[in-house]
C-alpha cells in the first residue's frame, strides 16, 4: 500500500469518526407525520364533493380550480381543510394531502394561486 493512499483512508477513517461522535439532529417530516397519524378521518378517492360536505363539512377554503383548457385536461379543484386538502378532478375526490402542521415541518410546497 503506498503511503498517499494510507494517509487518504487514515483521514476518511478519522472523518466518519468524527461525524459519528456529532449528537443527531433532523426534522420532522410530514410523511412521517401522516404514518403516526394512523385512523385519521380523510376523504377516499372517489367520493363526491357532496359526499365530501357532507362528512367533512364546509371546507375553510375553497381554491380557484386549474385546468380545463382541453378536454385531454380536466378541471381541478382543491378543498382546504385545517389538516388536509382535498384533490378533486371535475367532481370526485383523486387524492387528499395532509398539511402542514407548523412551520418547520417539511412537506408539500403552498400552492401557487
Amino acid at each position: 500500500m503506498s503511503r498517499s493512499f494510507a494517509s487518504i483512508l487514515a483521514g476518511a477513517a478519522l472523518s466518519c469518526a468524527l461525524l459519528a461522535s456529532l449528537p443527531a439532529s433532523a426534522d420532522t417530516l410530514l410523511v412521517d407525520r401522516t404514518k403516526q397519524a394512523t385512523g385519521a378521518s380523510v376523504p377516499s378517492r372517489g367520493m363526491s364533493m357532496a359526499d365530501v360536505e357532507a362528512r367533512f363539512g364546509v371546507p375553510s377554503e375553497r381554491l380557484d380550480p386549474r385546468g380545463g383548457q382541453k378536454r385531454q385536461w380536466p378541471t381541478i379543484n382543491r378543498w382546504v381543510y385545517p389538516t388536509f386538502t382535498v384533490y378533486f378532478e371535475r367532481n370526485r375526490v383523486i387524492d387528499t394531502v395532509a398539511n402542514r402542521a407548523t412551520a418547520s415541518e417539511i412537506g408539500p410546497k403552498p400552492a401557487i394561486r
